[in-house]
């Protein structure tokens, strides 16, 4: 594998830390630019797991490929709300137990792999398809990151903690990509577990972040984010 899409796992990677450092360096950020920033990313990722991941998992494995992205979409679903039924994308205000904030980082720890897996396989099939499947996972690993450490935070744990939960997160996402290229079955089917933790990722986590909030800005953000998706595709066929 070449050395190009490894510089695109090592900045998803560090988006993850970027979002925790704003928590843990206590930054000023604004709630609205990350509300903004959920719901663009909602938007892409939704539409590069239909037009673009999908398609492409089925036409290289067929039923398999479909099933590994229902047991994706699965898997997200018992790690970040049946192990951490407490976790969402956005700062924690609230003071939790120091188990919840565990809990939620085991589940995204094995969110954060698939990521790597999704960006290694998606590169392994063309450069296009692969820089589009890391717009899709860089934008939401800002607030990602951000989630786990302000977890962390109203857990009780010190700053150097919080933030060191954020760079797991990113540890966990170069640990996919390696893995990938060396594991035949995640090169195999790598693209539909990507497939169904993305649209997961896209329509049950950060969709509903945003879609109870009164206003056009957050729904308009999220239209844009869709539109994104197909300027990227656009820019990047041309």
């Amino acid at each position: 594998m070449s050395t190009t899409p490894w510089a695109y796992a090592i900045a998803a990677a560090a988006a993850n830390v970027v979002g925790a450092a704003a928590v843990t360096w206590r930054s000023r950020w604004s709630v609205a630019a990350l509300e903004a920033l959920v719901a663009l990313s909602a938007g892409f990722m939704i539409a590069v797991s239909l037009l673009d991941i999908f398609p492409e998992a089925i036409s290289r494995s067929g039923d398999l490929g479909a099933l590994a992205a229902l047991m994706g979409y699965l898997l997200v679903h018992f790690t970040q709300h049946t192990l951490a039924p407490h976790f969402h994308f956005g700062e924690e205000t609230h003071e939790v137990t120091e188990s919840v904030g565990v809990s939620a980082l085991v589940g995204l720890l094995l969110h954060t792999f698939v990521d790597g897996v999704a960006i290694a396989s998606a590169f392994m099939v063309s450069h296009t398809l692969g820089t589009l499947v890391f717009l899709a996972i860089v934008l939401h690993k800002l607030p990602e990151g951000l989630a786990i450490s302000s977890l962390f935070l109203a857990a009780g744990a010190g700053r150097r903690r919080a933030l060191y939960a954020g760079v797991s997160l990113g540890i966990a996402t170069l640990a996919g990509f390696f893995v990938t290229g060396r594991v035949a079955s995640l090169a195999m089917y790598g693209l539909g577990l990507s497939a169904g933790v993305t649209l997961y990722v896209g329509a049950s986590n950060l969709v509903p972040e945003f879609q109870g909030k009164h206003g056009w800005r957050l729904q308009l953000a999220f239209f844009v984010g869709c539109g994104l998706f197909f300027a990227a595709r656009s820019a990047m066929r041309s």
